[in-house]
């Protein structure tokens, strides 16, 4: 449960928890499932070497390059804000529950932009494989 003052919201520590669980979870998904891709890549790139391909290949391999980063960037990120809302806690255990926290709104945008770019060269990932296999 939320509640919203004139300029930010505010939410129980235990949904930001829950926020940054489920996002560490989807980074660690995503970040398995480019390893796929890249094995993926390697099969197309033993049965097709013409320069078209070749350069579409290095394309995905930049892309899926920069995607770890951005993966990497967020876990850190995320994890910085968990371990400053941890000590928080400890710092002040009274009543915990019941008080309300600043939302964490820049991280879930940044999330949020990620999974849609991630869908996005997702989509394009496998439009390209089916062209080629």
């Amino acid at each position: 449960m939320s509640t919203t003052t004139k300029d930010r919201t505010h939410v129980r520590l235990s949904d930001l928890h829950f926020e940054h669980t489920t996002w560490l979870n989807a980074l660690t998904f995503y970040k398995d499932e480019i390893g796929i891709f890249e094995r993926r890549l390697g099969e197309i790139a033993a049965r097709n070497t013409t320069g078209e391909v070749l350069a579409q290949l290095e394309h995905f391999q930049n892309r899926y390059i920069r995607e770890r980063e951005v993966i990497d960037e967020l876990r850190h990120d995320i994890k910085a804000h968990e371990n400053s809302l941890e000590k928080e806690a400890k710092e002040h255990p009274v009543a915990l529950e019941h008080r309300y926290f600043a939302d964490h709104g820049e991280l879930r945008d940044r999330m949020v932009t990620f999974e849609k770019l991630y869908r996005e060269l997702k989509d394009e990932f496998h439009r390209w494989v089916a062209h080629w296999m």
